[in-house]
């Protein structure tokens, strides 16, 4: 009987759960292969058994590792125990990177090891660019979400390829948007969903008092339902909730407009061509520390790529390069500027002003078509590293 390839997977989020789905997917049209490792109910459905639950990687910020630093570190020794013992012949990590850095860094040390691939690169065109050598060091191949960063990776030694983003290979569909429905994303982690709900309840307050005849729907995950129940029980208006990603998929196509956490919602909200609003706030610590090292301007993605498309070659995305840009093509408010009263005004902006409308419809348009890539790219990539010796790596910086 023929050896069949084992491939290890780990994914710490809701959005590295549907990547890691759509790769073993991908491979499994390629390829004859087996996978392990962590994931969530995506993965789960593409024949995945977890080694433990996914949710225990999804910690926010700085303070939220340290206070589970103990077990992350036991999960840790188990993670790397159990791939000694299965031998896959590649490991790819997708998100949960302070977790999935130590990871291969461990397996990077061993005398016999599997190929090592992140999928998703650390967004060190943001924060911390020393990363793109420490990264360089320890991993073989990385597969890149977006255009513009295989060079900073690349000047380091790094096989880097950019594969696409999932959400460009999203079918579209047509909308039958519902006038004055907005829809609620309050984000993914338990620390988002309870700061920002009592912000997003109280915007939803003040645009009641000028739209009475607003609704409200809110997409979340099954494992936060009872949280999102709990926090929207005191809104002025009737809330829908709704878990799954094909509940999500028609929400977008049916609500007028969203007010969003910052994340990979936004590129799934440009897909779908839902106008948006993006919000974001984290408590003190992690503000201190994130105004001390994020350099970017923005936190929107699609404001992220409009801007290195508009103004390369050459473009550094650095604070200073606000100035290049009058206004963000997707309205953000972070931090201090994410409060009821601002997040009302430009959500009504959105949905009385059709000219606003119009301008962000084309710019969502743009982003999208940025990240498009020939199909099974990420695939390829993964079996093309797969089947290329190690002795044939080029010799890297180590850390």
């Amino acid at each position: 009987m023929s050896h069949i390839p084992l491939i290890f997977i780990i994914a710490g989020e809701a959005s590295g759960d549907q990547l890691g789905a759509d790769l073993m997917d991908s491979l499994k049209e390629l390829k004859d292969v087996r996978f392990a490792g962590i994931g969530g109910q995506a993965m789960a459905a593409q024949g995945l058994t977890s080694l433990f639950p996914m949710e225990e990687l999804s910690l926010m910020g700085i303070t939220g590792i340290l206070r589970n630093l103990p077990h992350l570190l036991r999960r840790l020794r188990e993670t790397v125990e159990t791939i000694q013992q299965m031998k896959p012949e590649v490991v790819i990590t997708i998100d949960a990177q302070e977790f999935s850095a130590r990871i291969m860094k461990r397996l990077h040390k061993l005398p016999a090891r599997p190929r090592l691939i992140q999928y998703g690169a650390p967004t060190v065109w943001a924060w911390r660019p020393g990363r793109a050598r420490k990264i360089a060091a320890i991993v073989d191949r990385l597969l890149c979400l977006y255009p513009f960063e295989p060079p900073y990776f690349e000047k380091h030694g790094l096989k880097a390829n950019f594969v696409g983003h999932p959400v460009a290979r999203e079918t579209a569909r047509e909308s039958h948007r519902e006038q004055n429905l907005l829809c609620v994303l309050p984000g993914s982690r338990q620390s988002e969903i309870q700061t920002l709900l009592p912000i997003f309840g109280q915007t939803v307050a003040l645009l009641q008092q000028e739209i009475p005849s607003l609704k409200v729907l809110i997409p979340t995950l099954p494992s936060m339902r009872h949280l999102v129940e709990q926090g929207t029980k005191g809104w002025s208006v009737d809330v829908h909730i709704v878990v799954g990603d094909e509940a999500r998929r028609a929400a977008f196509q049916k609500a007028s407009v969203a007010l969003a956490a910052s994340g990979t919602v936004a590129l799934q909200l440009a897909a779908a061509g839902l106008p948006f609003v993006i919000a974001y706030k984290v408590g003190k610590i992690n503000e201190w520390i994130g105004r001390a090292i994020i350099k970017t301007p923005w936190a929107c993605m699609v404001n992220i790529l409009l801007a290195f498309h508009t103004f390369e070659p050459g473009f550094v995305l650095n604070r200073k390069a606000k100035e290049k840009v009058k206004e963000p093509w997707i309205p953000e408010f972070i931090q201090d500027d994410c409060n009821p009263e601002v997040l009302t005004t430009a959500l009504l902006t959105l949905l009385e002003d059709p000219n606003a409308r119009n301008r962000q419809e084309h710019a969502m348009e743009e982003a999208i078509a940025l990240l498009k890539a020939p199909a099974q790219a990420a695939a390829k990539s993964t079996l093309e590293e797969m089947n290329t010796p190690l002795q044939l790596r080029k010799n890297l910086p180590t850390l």
